[in-house]
């Protein structure tokens, strides 16, 4: 009786262990492993995620197209029309791993513009509230790298997609 007790409480604790990690997975608006900033998605972001479609793209340099596209359709009135002026408030080079489901499972900056913190979690936070990205249905999971280009306004563009800018 006792062991039987104790097998069962053994099993639960077991499921509830799952279960905590089940909800853990992918970008339900918490951190994640190479942010440097306390940044989150917000939560209507994370409650409206809709699944983004996928790619067909057949390396990570192709599939910057896609999640670019991705960011831009999201963030519509967040992109900076046109040339961007000859002096940005922040320019980040982030590189953002994407599991197989295009959730977002880390990040790691290659260049963090530190003297701005303020758009290193506006980068991050719209990161994470851009997901899920496309499945890149070739690649599996994907190691997305692109430059932010940052205007004081809070207003961005992703190299990928630059329209250029302007000289002094």
């Amino acid at each position: 009786m006792i062991n039987n007790i104790f097998s069962r409480l053994g099993l639960l604790a077991a499921c509830t262990v799952a279960a905590a990690w089940l909800a853990g997975c992918g970008s339900t608006g918490s951190t994640v492993p190479g942010q440097i900033s306390d940044a989150t998605a917000p939560r209507e972001a994370v409650a409206a995620a809709e699944p983004a479609g996928s790619s067909r793209a057949r390396t990570p340099r192709e599939y910057r197209q896609d999640a670019a596209r991705h960011v831009y359709a999201r963030n519509a009135d967040r992109i900076y029309s046109g040339k961007l002026p000859p002096m940005l408030y922040a320019v980040g080079v982030l590189e953002v791993k994407l599991d197989a489901r295009g959730q977002v499972t880390g990040m790691h900056w290659l260049r963090a513009p530190k003297h701005a913190p303020d758009a290193i979690a506006g980068i991050e936070r719209t990161v994470l509230a851009a997901a899920p990205y496309p499945v890149a249905t070739r690649l599996g999971s994907v190691v997305w790298t692109d430059t932010w280009l940052w205007d004081r306004s809070g207003r961005f563009q992703l190299d990928t997609l630059s329209e250029g800018q302007l000289q002094q």
